[in-house]
């Protein structure tokens, strides 16, 4: 179900809807091109979700993104909200992944949240499994960095670090 270490992702659901607590933590948001549907809550006020395509909509204001967690897919979508620079993706903190690194190379923020995730099912209740993986909140932009050090979501918050 997710990217993690022995799980397999590749031909399985993709629906990962993200706690509505976390989205209104950091949030609001003005645009999610990847929604889910049916979804139990709006994660932003504009919404693109399957049949069309959040990677070649146009975007526009600050961004949720809580991408397919398919290690084929994920880096388009990281890649594309680097390139917008403005909004708040939820990731596995794969750091040492090739998909990882526009993470290291453009964000502006990072906070890996202290615990793992449950995320939810379509009819909003907690999936009885955890994320698979430490997430992390991944700001692009001084607007998103500046939300993740306002936020009340327990972590540890990294806005410098150095590429060697």
């Amino acid at each position: 179900m997710t990217l993690g270490s022995h799980q397999q992702t590749v031909g399985k659901s993709q629906q990962h809807f993200t706690p509505h607590w976390l989205v209104e933590a950091v949030g609001p948001f003005d645009l999610d091109p990847c929604a889910g549907s049916p979804r139990p809550w709006d994660c932003a006020e504009r919404n693109i979700a399957l049949p069309h395509n959040g990677l070649e909509s146009m975007w526009s204001g600050m961004v949720w993104l809580n991408p397919p967690f398919d290690r084929y897919q994920v880096g388009k979508w990281i890649a594309r909200m680097a390139y917008h620079d403005n909004g708040i993706a939820l990731l596995h903190a794969r750091t040492e992944t090739a998909w990882f690194q526009p993470v290291w190379q453009h964000a502006s923020a990072l906070l890996f949240l202290a615990r793992r995730l449950s995320f939810c099912l379509e009819d909003g209740s907690a999936h009885p499994a955890n994320s698979g993986a430490p997430p992390v909140l991944v700001a692009f932009g001084q607007r998103a960095a500046d939300r993740l050090t306002d936020c009340d979501v327990a972590g540890t918050l990294v806005k410098k670090w150095t590429i060697k």
